[in-house]
């Protein structure tokens, strides 16, 4: 028997009536009952929208367990609108599957902001966003190389969890001054929903100025695809920054991450995580992602501190990845930067190959500084010296400072007046450089290092649409 999946929308008005609008009926209901237009009203969204929908500033809408927008629908949220996850069972989650699109085309003065439902919100109260694209990955689903299906048990009889195919410059819509708040859900253990989810996206979807905070999981996991983001916040996530996988390529430039030295993951706590894909195969497309100005504030604001024991490393790149980094700055983490050589295909070669490239960075305040982790059962011969020799090559311009105070950066560990400005005195405040092969395309020429600039319009790109409490 064919299953009916119906959207309902409850919208309750400021007055205290409320009423129910039917807005589709699986692609068979002629139109007849839109959304509502007017505004005012508390409006819940369930099950599958298949039609262009638009959601109105001045209502606030509630995600009723897994809503998928789908059938190559688009859904449109105005500037300042307010959409909330339900924490109750069931929890709420918006997944924008192959084919469709979420355009949230915000301004600094009207965010858009997803965010809990519950009257005292915390981390992982709802699911998050999942973005479905059709751009390539090194996935495979039932032996379908390419096609992957989405962590977290978002995938049904439809498909509507599936991501990956041919087209690198597919769209998915856009994502522009937008906070996401208190999302992750873990299905089950490392089948986890993240705040931002990515699966095959493709570099014609925007993803510009969005904050994360209070990540459950990761803050924004990658799943292959070709997405170019820049000006992303992570801020208090649980697990990981920014999780890099089964081959993504994107570029990312200006990033800013806070971490808090109590909130941790049982599986270790990184700003990146990367691997080619579980196995650390030899699969392609490769991980091959380019970061640039990257701000990662760890949990130890002095060598003396020690935070939570699950704090891992700044950066781990290990099975196989192929990432590079340039121009950012890593302080206050047990480890700066881990190789992990230690399952799959060495991590070293990649490194020998140069397709591994970390140049321009700065670490400071890191107890450990560069760490190799070796294949216990076949070493390679690569060691943690070798690691730290070629970090400290001189023609990739890295360096490494002691403390955190080193990196002169104004407060970067003052929760009631967080700043992450370097002093024009920083050795932050200079040192960028784009001469990379790899920096040519997509980037933005910058002098300085890490997210901020000492001054100017970079300078402030991460205040007013953003909350850090």
């Amino acid at each position: 028997m064919k299953k009916i999946f119906t959207v309902i929308l409850l919208a309750t008005i400021i007055l205290g009536s409320c009423r129910k609008i039917v807005v589709d009926n699986n692609g068979t209901d002629p139109g007849h009952n839109p959304p509502p237009t007017t505004t005012g009203q508390v409006i819940t969204l369930e099950g599958k929208i298949t039609k262009d929908t638009v959601l109105k500033a001045g209502n606030t809408y509630i995600l009723k367990g897994l809503v998928y927008i789908k059938n190559n629908a688009t859904i449109t949220i105005e500037p300042g609108t307010v959409v909330k996850g339900q924490y109750l069972d069931p929890i709420g989650g918006l997944v924008i599957t192959r084919g469709s699109k979420i355009i949230a085309n915000a301004t600094a003065d009207k965010p858009i902001i997803f965010t809990s439902n519950s009257p005292n919100p915390r981390s992982g109260d709802w699911a998050g966003i999942v973005l479905l694209g059709k751009a390539t990955t090194n996935s495979s689903f039932n032996g379908t190389a390419g096609l992957g299906e989405i962590e977290g048990g978002i995938n049904n009889a439809d498909g509507d969890g599936l991501y990956g195919g041919s087209d690198d410059n597919d769209n998915s819509g856009v994502l522009k001054y937008v906070r996401i708040e208190y999302a992750g859900f873990a299905f089950l253990p490392d089948k986890e929903i993240n705040s931002l989810t990515m699966g095959g996206v493709g570099r014609g979807t925007t993803i510009d100025h969005v904050q994360v905070t209070y990540a459950k999981d990761d803050a924004y996991e990658w799943f292959g695809g070709t997405v170019d983001c820049k000006y992303l916040i992570a801020y208090k996530t649980q697990d990981d920054d920014f999780d890099t996988d089964n081959g993504f390529r994107g570029r990312v430039q200006f990033g800013l991450i806070i971490r808090d030295s109590l909130i941790a993951d049982l599986s270790n706590s990184e700003s990146f995580e990367s691997d080619n894909d579980a196995n650390g195969s030899t699969l392609t497309p490769q991980t091959g992602a380019i970061f640039s100005n990257v701000t990662s504030i760890g949990p130890l604001a002095t060598l003396n501190n020690n935070g939570s024991s699950y704090f891992l490393a700044a950066a781990q790149i290990r099975r196989n990845s192929a990432i590079s980094i340039f121009n950012s700055v890593f302080i206050g983490w047990p480890t700066g930067l881990l190789l992990d050589g230690s399952k799959g295909r060495y991590t070293e070669l990649n490194v020998a190959d140069s397709t591994l490239r970390i140049r321009n960075c700065i670490i400071a305040g890191c107890k450990t500084s560069v760490k190799y982790a070796a294949n216990a059962s076949t070493p390679s011969g690569f060691t943690t010296a070798d690691a730290l020799n070629w970090y400290n090559t001189p023609y990739f311009s890295n360096s490494i400072l002691t403390n955190v105070s080193d990196a002169k950066i104004v407060n970067p560990f003052n929760a009631a007046n967080f700043d992450p400005t370097p002093f024009g005195t920083s050795p932050l405040a200079s040192g960028g450089s784009f001469t990379d092969p790899k920096l040519q395309q997509g980037f933005t020429s910058v002098t300085f290092r890490g997210a901020v600039a000492p001054g100017g319009a970079d300078a402030n790109w991460w205040k007013g649409w953003t909350v850090f409490n």
